[in-house]
């Protein structure tokens, strides 16, 4: 079934009308397509990228009437709001003559609007290729995963599996991949595939990185507390898993069976939501579905144990391996010491995380981050940062420090609320675009680049945020690592102030550091102050904090730190 179809053009619903016109743009040789269309979006459904120029899209289903020049009315001023070149006005219906009138006046005056009805959009599907013209070849690395998936599912022995793939590595393009392949060699077998996510948000990213891997005439659906698509017609449903468990509750089953089921996101599937359905569905049993959990941190902060869930491990390329072997960028850790207080070391009398982070560190020093980063900024090509910061103010208080100085455009983006206001849609929308183009260099985020939202150009990661989950510090970290033409490094610069994050830092260098590829690039891991390295602080770290394993992972009150010998004492004089 086409994925515009009669059926969308006379039934729709609006959501998914909106997304069979980005899907539309991607497959047809447009960039960086983004939906931004929500509540309070200022009039833009789509934004995206050709040839160097900035397009907007206002996608209008009506099941009656056609568009007038009030809808014109409404992508001009939003093409003015996103600072869009090209508006695109798409509807499954028609528009009246006057629209037509008003366009060429517009276009006369600069302004080139195009409009796309009910028949064009059937046009310009019947004209693209069977398959989408930016799908990308797979990375050498990549082919066992796709290929396990593949077997694994066809042999029937093993009903689930998983792949673990570090942030950067593509774990979305294995699985997209190894389904591509079952569609068109096994359609038999493979007939239908569930996705399953624990955010809406993440429910939409799934299925559009999914299009590319698909012909024109393979749909996918979105099944969430929004909306609910053609279960049957659909080849590919990507759900919210709280969607799917509420009509399992409700019925007692789902309304179609499934082949396949995906759980993108795995950490989270021991989850008693995941755990219910997965139980009511069978997957994973041999009189169910097959299973397949993909994640980049496999780790929970429960006492689940993935592995009992996911009879086989598919796949298992952690950060260090990817680093290690050239799958991601290279980088260049440094951790700043400069706010430790060494002198209060001999003050401290109940050694725990709290106790010592209370005492050993200075606090605030801003100004002096954002000196080094000003500083890092001339050393990279084409710089593009993203800060990381703890709260809300904050992140404003280095936003405003950082555009005094002058050497680029910051601005903030969180998903709380600041001052009684939400960011806008229109606001974030425009500014990951910004992002993207290189008007803004660099972003001071508060809990919104974790999990999703993938920027493969970063190449300086700024922490200013204590988080004491490793699973959030290795995403975070995987936002810079991801390759992208012309990128050589990352430069990652570390000002968290707590002794759980020198723990991690010096494990990742005992791991990182005794392979052979960064035995030829030097030291990727530096403790460093304002004048350069600082082996003594690192030896006294190593000599204090010997389990780091133990401590990285350790909560506020463990009494699991331990004093080294006196003539370990660090001396800045000495």
């Amino acid at each position: 079934m086409p994925f515009i179809s009669d059926e969308l053009i006379s039934c729709g619903p609006w959501q998914a009308m909106e997304r069979a016109v980005a899907r539309l743009m991607i497959h047809g040789f447009f960039e960086d397509v983004r939906l931004v269309g929500r509540t309070g979006d200022g009039g833009a459904d789509i934004l995206a990228r050709r040839y160097g120029k900035r397009y907007i899209v206002q996608v209008k289903f009506r099941s009656s009437g056609n568009i007038d020049n009030d809808v014109v009315d409404e992508i001009i001023e939003a093409s003015r709001r996103y600072r869009s070149e090209i508006p695109i006005i798409a509807t499954n219906r028609f528009f009246r003559t006057d629209v037509y009138q008003r366009q060429v006046t517009l276009q006369a005056s600069g302004i080139p609007l195009q409009l796309w009805d009910g028949a064009k959009l059937k046009r310009e599907w019947g004209s693209l290729p069977e398959s989408s013209s930016c799908l990308k070849s797979h990375r050498k690395y990549q082919e066992s995963p796709i290929k396990n998936i593949v077997n694994c599912f066809l042999a029937g022995d093993n009903k689930s599996g998983i792949i673990i793939m570090a942030t950067g590595l593509g774990k979305t393009f294995v699985a997209a991949s190894a389904v591509r392949q079952l569609l068109s060699r096994n359609p038999e077998k493979l007939r239908r595939v569930l996705v399953l996510a624990h955010t809406n948000e993440l429910v939409y990213q799934l299925e559009r990185a999914f299009w590319p891997f698909l012909t024109k005439n393979q749909t996918t659906i979105v099944w969430n507390g929004y909306e609910r698509g053609n279960l049957e017609s659909s080849i590919i449903t990507f759900a919210c898993v709280d969607s799917v468990s509420n009509e399992l509750k409700k019925f007692g089953e789902l309304p179609v069976s499934y082949d396949m089921i995906i759980i993108d996101e795995a950490h989270h599937a021991g989850s008693p939501t995941y755990m219910g359905l997965l139980s009511e569905t069978r997957a994973g049993n041999r009189s169910g579905p097959f299973l397949l959990g993909m994640t980049a941190t496999p780790w929970r902060s429960d006492e689940q144990d993935l592995e009992e869930l996911f009879t086989e491990k598919l796949c298992c390329i952690d950060i260090i391996q990817g680093m290690a072997n050239g799958f991601l960028a290279n980088v260049d850790y440094r951790m700043h010491v400069d706010n430790v207080n060494w002198k209060q070391l001999v003050e401290i009398k109940n050694v725990t995380p709290r106790a010592l982070n209370r005492t050993l560190f200075i606090k605030e020093w801003d100004d002096a981050v954002i000196d080094v980063l000003r500083k890092t900024w001339y050393q990279v090509k084409n710089p593009k940062a993203i800060v990381f910061c703890s709260r809300i103010d904050h992140a404003f208080t280095m936003r405003d420090k950082i555009n005094a100085t002058g050497f680029t455009n910051a601005t903030v983006i969180y998903s709380g609320t600041y001052n009684g206001r939400k960011m806008s849609p229109i606001d974030r929308s425009v500014m990951l675009c910004d992002f993207s183009d290189g008007l803004i260099g660099i972003i001071c985020a508060v809990d919104i680049f974790n999990e999703g939202i993938d920027v493969p150009d970063v190449n300086i990661l700024v922490f200013q945020r204590v988080t004491h989950s490793r699973r959030i510090f290795v995403q975070q970290l995987g936002r810079g690592l991801r390759i992208s033409p012309g990128k050589d490094k990352v430069i990652v610069l570390d000002f968290v102030s707590d002794i759980r994050r020198f723990a991690a830092g010096i494990e990742l260098k005992n791991r990182l550091g005794a392979t052979p590829r960064y035995l030829k690039l030097g030291n990727p891991i530096k403790f460093v102050n304002k004048t350069g390295e600082d082996p003594r602080a690192e030896s006294f770290l190593r000599e204090w904090l010997k389990d780091v394993t133990t401590i990285q992972d350790a909560d506020e009150d463990d009494h699991i730190l331990r004093f080294p010998p006196p003539f370990y004492y660090y001396d800045e004089k000495s």
